[in-house]
C-alpha cells in the first residue's frame, strides 16, 4: 500500500479498507468470491462501506494489483470531487468524442464507451455518467501506477496529453485530493 501511496498526489479522507478474496466476480450487482456464477472482476469498491475488494490473485502481479487498486481509490475521488470538476472532465470527453477518439486508458472505460448510444453525452444518461466515471478512474490509474504501456492503454497520445493536462489544473492542482 505505501508503494501506491507514494505516487500519488496528497489525499485527504477517512481511511479506506481493504480485502483481498480468491476467484473475485459481480454477479447482480455484488462482489462474489469462489462463484461461477458473474463476470470476472479484478475489484470492486463499496463506497459506502469505504471498502476495496480485490481478488487475491493481483498480489502475484505487483504491477497489476497497483494500477488496480489506483483505479479503485479514484471512485471514491470521482464521488468527492465537486460537481464542476465533474462537469468539465465529462467536456473533456465530449471534445475527445467530437473528434472520433478511439480507444481508452482501461478496459472498465472502454467497455461502457462502446455501449454509447449518440444521445447519451448530451443527455447525461446513466450510461454516459458511468462511462465518465470509469474513464475518471482509468485516467488516474495510467497517469500514476507508473507503467509505461500497458495493452489496455489504447487512446491516442493527443488525447492522452490532453487528459495529462486537464489532471494537472484540475486535480493536481488542489491541496489535497478528497477520497
Amino acid at each position: 500500500m505505501a508503494e501506491v501511496c507514494g505516487c500519488l498526489p496528497p489525499l485527504e479522507g477517512r481511511p479506506i479498507r481493504l480485502s483481498f478474496r480468491p476467484d473475485l466476480r459481480a454477479w447482480r450487482g455484488r462482489l462474489v468470491s469462489g462463484s461461477r456464477r458473474g463476470e470476472e472482476v479484478h475489484a470492486g469498491s463499496q463506497l459506502r462501506k469505504r471498502l476495496v475488494v480485490l481478488d487475491r490473485a493481483l498480489l502475484d502481479r505487483p504491477g497489476e494489483l497497483k494500477r488496480i487498486l489506483i483505479h479503485e481509490l479514484f471512485h471514491f475521488v470521482w464521488l468527492r470531487i465537486p460537481h464542476a470538476l465533474r462537469l468539465s472532465y465529462e467536456e473533456l470527453l465530449r471534445r475527445e468524442l467530437a473528434f472520433r477518439a478511439r480507444g481508452e486508458l482501461g478496459w472498465s472505460a472502454e467497455l461502457r464507451k462502446a455501449r454509447l448510444d449518440a444521445g447519451d453525452a448530451a443527455r447525461r444518461s446513466r450510461r454516459w455518467r458511468d462511462y465518465a466515471c470509469e474513464s475518471f478512474c482509468d485516467t488516474a490509474a495510467w497517469l500514476y501506477s507508473g507503467l509505461r504501456a500497458h495493452e489496455e492503454f489504447t487512446l491516442k497520445h493527443r488525447f492522452r496529453l490532453a487528459r495529462r493536462r486537464w489532471w494537472a489544473a484540475s486535480i493536481e492542482a488542489r491541496e489535497t485530493i478528497p477520497v
